[in-house]
């Protein structure tokens, strides 16, 4: 294997914010730039980081005077993480994998000489592992910690299973074995089902009466309902088979820019192999 450091992977120039402007602004530029973190400066000096995680929970756990207002009036530093973790770009790929574990964070600001000069994420641990050349399978790294919900359940339910079991994305079912969709943390945060204030928004329904005599449909009202999983998840999804080779399943990862996907044997879902997987492998490495 070949462990290169910190430097050679680290995304440059950093998009970063300021921790007085708002959480929309943060929003935006994640959407914009197809990140999943930010910086937050305060005249120049790193103060915190605020995460996609951040943008889709914290907000519900912020004070009531806070809970109240638009997100576009709710300052960053209300749900940021203050005192982030940083490294240097002169350390291994392996020491950034363990932190990221030590710390259960997907991302790290690169830092020198007190300035942020780059960021290094799971994303790019995926890049640097799919360059390696070893026989590792598929199964022998996956994880078995696999969360199902139904298409119907809200997305208040996913979101607080996803928290309960500490993963990132749940899969979509629908009366049978086989999954019809994945819904992520990241596209519930760029998705529109959030309303103003970060609450999850309701969808209208229009409820009509039986056919008239005269052969016409009527409106009778209009009901809100809450989104469901099937309105934010992604379909259909890919899948591997247990005996891929991980470095293979990696290379698919980086370039259709997803984190993870099911591993199916016999038509049943055995495990997920993402991200979270390769960064503890990368992490044993010395």
């Amino acid at each position: 294997m070949i462990i290169k450091k910190v430097k050679d992977y680290m995304s440059t120039p950093v998009n970063v914010i300021e921790r007085n402007e708002p959480i929309q602004r943060a929003r935006n530029l994640m959407f914009k730039y197809s990140i999943g973190r930010l910086p937050v400066m305060d005249n120049g000096k790193l103060v915190g980081i605020v995460t996609k995680y951040d943008i889709t929970n914290r907000i519900s756990q912020a004070a009531p005077e806070w809970r109240r207002r638009p997100i576009d009036k709710v300052p960053i530093q209300v749900v940021m993480t203050e005192k982030p973790i940083t490294i240097f770009p002169d350390a291994t790929m392996p020491q950034a994998a363990e932190l990221m574990i030590e710390n259960d964070i997907s991302g790290l600001p690169v830092e020198k000489d007190g300035e942020i000069v780059g960021v290094i994420t799971s994303r790019d641990m995926v890049r640097h592992f799919s360059e390696q050349d070893i026989s590792s399978t598929v199964q022998e790294l996956m994880s078995k910690n696999i969360l199902n919900v139904h298409r119907h359940h809200t997305i208040g339910h996913v979101l607080e299973e996803m928290n309960v079991q500490g993963i990132s994305r749940a899969l979509v079912y629908e009366d049978n074995r086989t999954p019809v969709g994945i819904v992520t943390r990241s596209g519930l945060t760029f998705s529109d089902i959030m309303g103003p204030k970060d609450d999850m928004e309701t969808k209208n329904i229009k409820m009509t009466r039986k056919e008239s005599t005269a052969g016409r449909k009527q409106n009778r009202y209009v009901r809100q309902m809450p989104f469901v999983a099937e309105d934010v998840m992604t379909s259909p999804i890919l899948s591997l088979t247990p005996e891929t080779n991980a470095v293979e399943a990696s290379k698919t990862l980086a370039e259709k820019h997803i984190i993870g996907m099911p591993v199916v044997k016999d038509n049943d879902v055995v495990g997920y192999f993402s991200a979270d997987e390769i960064i503890a492998e990368i992490g044993r490495w010395k």
